[in-house]
């Protein structure tokens, strides 16, 4: 049998978050091959390319795809500029990966469907809760018991995301070089105090994870003058709940999503976003009734952190192997929630 060739990858972008969260995990996948980095910075791009081993570089996405035959991209930017820098990597015809949110706004978004559908390929958007180990074996226990009916119907979903140390020295080998980042146009004019932009920069995560875990469509349908509670219905009626930051940790992450059944739960502990070699957690809690013994399961996961297995799972998705985690028609109803949500604050706080 002939080996299977590498997937090659171009990155576009390597600041931060396309340093220590994506190119260093990347360039670890064995089946994966960053070939070419596109970065505007001339210092910071051939710094980092020395770094990683990425034998070719280029000022920009476009001169980079001129010039190389590409299996996927990464294109780590900020996520008010997918509009003006994503929609052109579409013409390459190849699978896209972008952090969250889609957009920063949901007509951006519509653009970026439209122009996904001309060119012809896919786009993952970064929900790397999903590839986390804990959140993939909950998942599946999830579907398994909705499947079996053993522990009953599924009757709640309740998601707490503190604010906290989301880095966990994540950034401890961040590479940089002092230069400026030159100015660039945005797809919307509002600031980072723009509540829309606020909101959808820190709670889409989960507002994209409560569907996961439901396994269905919501809308919601309160949000508290506190601006903390978030509270949703589900397609088949299944009330879900996501508590903002109802207090803060400054050195620690202790964000959770309990999946409540009529019989027992399961519960999901994740890490700080760019914590390695750190798994999340889930604890199962089955009491069948009837005399039998309830029970308290944990298993013991694969030390792989989530940004690394979401690598994995682009790659893998690139070759067919599973469907990709979370594409950009999902992503844009995060958008249209997150929009939901405000609208809803906006006549709560009016009363």
């Amino acid at each position: 049998m002939a080996e299977q060739k590498k997937v090659r990858i171009g990155f576009v972008g390597v600041g931060g978050m396309g340093q220590c969260a994506h190119l260093k995990n990347y360039v670890m996948v064995p089946d994966c091959e960053v070939v070419a980095l596109a970065e505007l910075r001339p210092k910071l791009r051939e710094a980092v390319a020395r770094k990683y081993g990425v034998p070719r570089t280029y000022a920009s996405g476009e001169e980079m795809l001129a010039k190389e035959k590409l299996d996927g991209i990464v294109a780590s930017q900020m996520f008010d500029r997918h509009g003006q820098v994503v929609i052109p990597l579409y013409k390459a015809g190849v699978p896209v990966f972008t952090e969250k949110p889609l957009a920063a706004a949901v007509d951006v978004g519509e653009r970026m469907l439209a122009a996904l559908g001309a060119g012809g390929s896919w786009h993952m958007v970064g929900y790397h809760k999903r590839s986390d180990p804990a959140t993939m074996y909950a998942k599946a226990e999830i579907e398994r018991l909705k499947q079996t009916g053993e522990l009953g119907q599924l009757k709640y979903v309740r998601l707490t995301m503190p604010s906290g140390d989301f880095v966990a020295s994540g950034f401890a080998d961040l590479i940089q070089t002092g230069e400026k980042i030159p100015s660039l146009p945005r797809d919307v004019e509002a600031t980072w105090s723009d509540p829309y932009i606020a909101f959808v920069n820190y709670y889409i995560h989960q507002v994209n994870l409560l569907r996961h875990l439901l396994g269905e469509p919501y809308r919601v349908t309160f949000a508290d003058k506190a601006a903390v509670l978030f509270v949703a219905e589900s397609a088949s009626g299944v009330t879900g709940t996501i508590e903002m930051t109802p207090y803060r940790t400054t050195v620690d992450w202790q964000e959770t999503a309990l999946v409540c059944f009529e019989k027992g739960y399961v519960k999901l502990d994740l890490p700080a976003p760019l914590a390695s070699n750190r798994p999340g957690r889930v604890e199962m809690f089955k009491d069948p009734g009837d005399g039998v013994t309830p029970q308290t399961i944990v298993p013991q996961l694969p030390w792989i952190h989530a940004m690394r297995q979401q690598a994995i799972n682009f790659v893998r998705a690139i070759r067919g192997e599973i469907k990709p985690l979370c594409e950009a028609a999902e992503a844009l109803e995060d958008l249209r929630l997150a929009r939901q949500y405000l609208q809803s604050f906006a006549s709560t706080d009016l009363h």
